[in-house]
């Protein structure tokens, strides 16, 4: 076993292939996205299981462009929730297509969101701010820094 140039050991096939561990700031990234996709998720879910058993807490406001029912919203919120928690298992993983779809699914959960802002405004602008966090820390991942 030989160590590397930072003087901790090395099994010696990283470097006879030019690898190195990722930085601290990478896995963290990495790590601080999958987590924020998984409680973006399960509060995704949360809303949508309440639109199915509890739509009275919902109030219906003025009609807007997109318009469903609130049983329509609690799918569309459940469904979305399902595909963050998934996608942000993916990203913990180290997936790459994790990531990905991390980045599209957080991005339509966005745009549902600001759909569905008549019916509960708060909760929704509350998970525009997360989707946010999860686009940023998916996007600033840095290969390069992953190579050192």
């Amino acid at each position: 076993m030989s160590t590397s140039h930072q003087g901790t050991p090395s099994t010696g096939y990283d470097d006879a292939v030019g690898r190195t561990k990722p930085s601290g700031w990478v896995i963290g990234l990495a790590v601080f996205a999958g987590v924020l996709m998984i409680i973006a998720g399960f509060f995704q879910v949360i809303a949508g299981l309440v639109a199915l058993f509890q739509n009275e807490i919902y109030v219906v406001g003025p009609q807007y462009v997109v318009s469903f029912d609130v049983t329509t919203w609690g799918w569309i919120h459940l469904l979305v929730g399902i595909a963050l928690i998934l996608a942000g298992c993916a990203v913990l993983t180290g997936q790459l297509w994790g990531r990905v779809i991390g980045i599209g699914i957080a991005a339509l959960s966005m745009i549902a969101n600001f759909a569905f802002l008549p019916y509960y405004p708060f909760w929704a602008l509350a998970i525009i701010a997360l989707d946010v966090f999860v686009i940023w820390a998916l996007c600033s991942y840095d290969r390069e820094a992953a190579g050192r």
